[in-house]
């Protein structure tokens, strides 16, 4: 497996845990839909919100911070993948879009941050 993949996995594993702890219940990991995908489908502890949960994991944040690298183009993506896992599921839930970024290298407790409804695809 090639070494971003690896750490993209091990981004998700801390976002995963991270959002748990603070009372979200997993539904779907790495959600499939056509070329689209969704990292983490979570439901907040009320129940009343699905949360789409993109992750961004780097080892460093020199250059760029990862939130950066949801563009417009992968929020559109998102907002439709979405789409399909709500009429898929029959979802009533109202509909939310996370970023959780990770900043570390898997040696010492990483940095992270959960940006809560960072962007709303429906008004790009």
């Amino acid at each position: 497996m090639a070494q971003h993949n690896d750490l993209g996995k091990w981004g998700e594993d801390i976002a995963e845990r991270y959002l748990r702890q603070r009372g979200y219940i997993l539904l779907e990991r790495d959600w499939h839909r056509g070329n689209c995908d969704a990292d983490l489908i979570m439901l907040t502890e009320d129940r009343m919100t699905v949360v789409f949960v993109e992750v961004k994991s780097r080892t460093t944040a020199e250059i760029t911070s990862p939130e950066d690298a949801v563009t417009p183009q992968k929020m559109k993506k998102i907002g439709w993948v979405a789409n399909e896992y709500i009429k898929l599921k029959d979802m009533s839930e109202e509909p939310r879009f996370d970023i959780v970024t990770i900043i570390g290298d898997g040696h010492a407790e990483p940095h992270i941050e959960h940006f809560e409804d960072a962007f709303n695809p429906m008004l790009l």
